[in-house]
């Protein structure tokens, strides 16, 4: 298991565990007693609750039970259940015993506590197993891995891969060396490909994340040249023998799919720091829709009677590592801006990829005001919401720009897109060269913390009310 996926699971199953034994404290009481004014000594009461709260924190930190929680059956789910309020109740009672609390105590209560905690229990393992594996098979949380071997050694590499991967990785492609470019038909339905000249030219407009390698016969030069291209497009690397020669800093001792591997990766931030940057991403988006929602009816009325056409506008644009997903705006331009942009391009005012013209004759009179503003980017905030799009990160590219990008270019994808970013709040509307952006955006990768996050979102609230919004 990964690490930020172990994280989710402990910590969830944890707090789930707690509410449990609360629920179930609160309920076993009422049920003696009928009310809580006639339980006898309250604080006793109390005093035991928090010692099943506190031995339940240690059991599940010291002992670890709820490992491999995914891959356990409903039987074994049952037995790890049990194991663990059989050992819970004999140390409460222990614990009573020497504090003297089990005379003043009702027995009747630490009959029923259990019996309702193993029911509660379950029922809440279940859901939440259930609401686990439905996320991690979600398109948005798979993990895509390319698998490169030789030819011969596929089979058994891809039945090891796929008994011991959890549940939220899916192997896209296998690439094997060999002569020749192009496909190679597949195995297991999982299309085949050769290493080739071309091979890295074709991988790099793959959804892709991570690459394991485990091709003893490759040369050392073919082994460097590969992993050196998906360094530059920012996609982690799983190689089963050490290479030397790499850079010590982007490189760990790994496990992956029950193989020793040397992962070499640029990402070296604690996955603790990307959950709490998730939560931001929820609470920050949340409060967005709510502003959306307020806006929503008079920048629609205006929209309307500016120019016909819908009030949204929706583009596909390019997520991490390659996702394609809809971002949304309140519509700015008039309905044939694509159309008309051929026609343009020859006074784009920026070199390379990007495409801007000062006082661009295709955006409405509202238009221009909410781009000033940057209220056209609000509806945006349901992009955070669901996950496609984190309040700070790069600028997500459109599919056709996508298309032309080199692996240099790649790696400014390898990071969730935002709402804001660096060169947003770098004076996006001076820069005049596409490289500038990407060199923004890779800075921001590179340096990366939450401190960096909340700078930058103070930083984007004083250019939204300075109005240096996007011309």
């Amino acid at each position: 298991m990964n690490q930020k996926n172990k994280i989710v699971e402990v910590y969830g199953l944890w707090f789930a565990d707690l509410v449990a034994i609360g629920v179930s404290f609160v309920l076993a009481t009422y049920i003696r007693f009928g009310n809580f004014r006639d339980m006898g000594d309250k604080g006793i009461h109390f005093q035991v609750c928090l010692v099943l709260l506190l031995f339940c924190t240690i059991y599940t930190f010291f002992i670890d039970w709820n490992r491999n929680f995914l891959k356990r059956s409903i039987k074994k789910e049952l037995y790890e259940i049990a194991k663990y309020h059989v050992i819970m109740m004999l140390v409460v009672q222990m614990v009573m015993y020497f504090l003297k609390w089990a005379d003043v105590f009702s027995r009747l209560v630490m009959i029923y506590f259990p019996i309702i905690n193993i029911a509660l229990t379950f029922l809440l393992h279940f859901m939440i197993k259930k609401a686990m594996q439905l996320h991690y098979r979600s398109e948005l949380s798979r993990i895509k891995v390319l698998v490169i071997t030789h030819r011969e050694m596929a089979d058994e590499v891809l039945e090891r891969l796929q008994d011991t991967l959890e549940i939220n990785y899916q192997i896209v492609g296998i690439a094997c060396p060999g002569a020749g470019t192009g496909k190679d038909g597949e195995i297991d339905g999982i299309p085949v490909m050769i290493v080739g000249d071309n091979f890295m030219e074709n991988v790099t407009l793959m959804a892709l994340d991570e690459v394991f390698i485990y091709a003893p016969e490759l040369k050392q030069k073919q082994i460097q040249r590969i992993l050196n291209g998906f360094d530059v497009m920012g996609v982690d690397c799983h190689y089963c023998i050490e290479l030397p020669g790499t850079q010590p800093g982007r490189s760990k001792i790994d496990s992956f799919g029950g193989y020793s591997v040397i992962t070499y990766t640029r990402f070296q931030s604690s996955y603790k720091r990307l959950l709490i940057k998730r939560v931001m991403d929820i609470v920050g988006g949340l409060v967005g829709l709510f502003i959306t929602m307020v806006f929503f009816p008079f920048v629609a009325l205006a929209i309307k009677l500016d120019s016909p056409g819908p009030v949204m506008f929706s583009q596909i644009r390019i997520g991490r590592n390659g996702r394609r997903f809809k971002i949304y705006k309140f519509r700015s331009m008039y309905i044939d801006a694509e159309e008309r942009k051929k026609e343009l391009e020859a006074q784009n005012e920026i070199q390379g990829l990007m495409f801007k013209i000062e006082n661009d004759p295709r955006i409405t009179r509202v238009g221009k005001f909410i781009r000033k503003t940057s209220i056209d980017e609000l509806p945006q905030f349901y992009n955070v919401v669901k996950g496609d799009m984190s309040l700070v990160g790069t600028r997500p590219p459109t599919a056709d720009e996508f298309e032309k990008y080199n692996q240099y270019y790649r790696r400014r994808i390898s990071m969730t897109p935002g709402l804001t970013g660096l060169w947003q709040v770098s004076g996006r509307s001076d820069i005049e060269d596409f490289d500038d952006v990407v060199k923004y955006d890779l800075e921001y990768i590179d340096s990366w913390s939450l401190t960096l996050d909340i700078k930058i979102l103070l930083r984007t609230v004083w250019v939204v009310l300075a109005g240096r919004g996007s011309k």
